[in-house]
């Protein structure tokens, strides 16, 4: 437990640690069960536990060390690095929706994995949020291999487009490309293409900051419920978190289409507004400055303009 204290603030870090002992044993003893078992055998008991959670809506506190443990087990025999107890205590920290400070080489992707896989096993849907689509893609094509082991779908989302791992996909480039270009190749390797819907319907999702807030907009602002792709925001792991919530933040996210012929209806309606009575037709809000249309407004507007409806979408010409 040497030197675990670096990675929280020291008011927290001694009661955290004292917290996370038993569990980081629990997890231990778990793991020692596990190093015998069969490739199925590991499967199976993931499976079980899943069938819980996705019964219950979530997984089970009692099942975190079982979980913990086999998030492990299986990236000790896929990547064969087994997770160190301060990654599994790094992990804990982001399952109690702290924040663990760590540094560069220190695995951060990896310690993602645990608590990831925790709430992904709800059928909820995990995103896992990171700066810039060379992450996403790396961390999906490099983690996907322990989520894949564990029967778990990863997806990605990017400017660039949508991807799902698919460990039997291969991109068909030729080996001199894959010599000059060096290891960058290989993310694009284990990434089928899909839509985004597919990308987003996955266990996990890895994504960026900037395609998640557009897909969010988007998804607000569709006419018709085909058109959404994420499919709810249960739990998301944000990586470079001073980064993405401090520094991007302060750059809002816009979205824009056509204005066809709109400009033209200011005339239209300015008339409309005048034969409209305060109180009757519309309320004036003096505090925050702002007007309200009523249901009797609302349908006065429709019979001046000839229309059944004027939220639907191509409605007013």
């Amino acid at each position: 437990m040497l030197g675990l204290s670096r990675f929280f603030a020291k008011n927290q870090s001694a009661s955290f640690l004292r917290a996370a002992a038993p569990i980081v044993a629990a997890v231990n003893k778990v793991s020692d069960e596990l190093a015998g078992s069969s490739d199925e055998a590991v499967r199976a008991r993931l499976a079980e536990i899943r069938a819980r959670a996705v019964e219950s809506g979530a997984a089970r506190e009692a099942d975190l060390p079982a979980v913990f443990a086999l998030v492990r087990e299986a990236s000790r025999r896929t990547l064969r690095q087994p997770h160190f107890d301060v990654q599994l205590i790094g992990g804990l920290a982001l399952l109690r929706g702290k924040i663990a400070e760590m540094r560069t080489g220190e695995g951060k992707t990896l310690v993602a994995t645990l608590p990831a896989t925790f709430h992904a096993l709800s059928g909820k849907g995990v995103q896992v949020v990171t700066v810039n689509d060379y992450l996403a893609r790396r961390d999906a094509a490099w983690m996907g291999q322990v989520y894949h082991y564990l029967g778990l779908t990863v997806g990605v989302v990017t400017s660039g487009g949508a991807y799902r791992y698919d460990p039997s996909h291969v991109e068909k480039k030729e080996d001199a490309e894959r010599d000059v270009a060096g290891s960058f190749k290989v993310f694009y390797d284990y990434l089928r293409p899909v839509s985004k819907h597919e990308a987003y319907a996955c266990d996990i999702t890895y994504v960026t900051n900037n395609e998640l807030g557009f897909d969010y907009l988007r998804d607000n602002t569709a006419y018709d419920a085909s058109q959404i792709v994420q499919r709810g925001h249960h739990y998301a792991i944000i990586d470079e978190v001073d980064s993405i919530l401090i520094d991007e933040a302060r750059t809002p996210l816009i979205i824009s289409g056509p204005s066809g012929d709109s400009q033209m209806l200011y005339e239209r309606f300015a008339g409309i507004v005048r034969g409209m009575k305060e109180g009757e037709d519309y309320t004036v809000d003096e505090k925050q400055k702002a007007v309200q249309i009523t249901e009797a407004g609302i349908h006065k507007a429709e019979t001046a303009l000839g229309l059944e409806n004027i939220y639907t979408e191509g409605g007013v010409k």
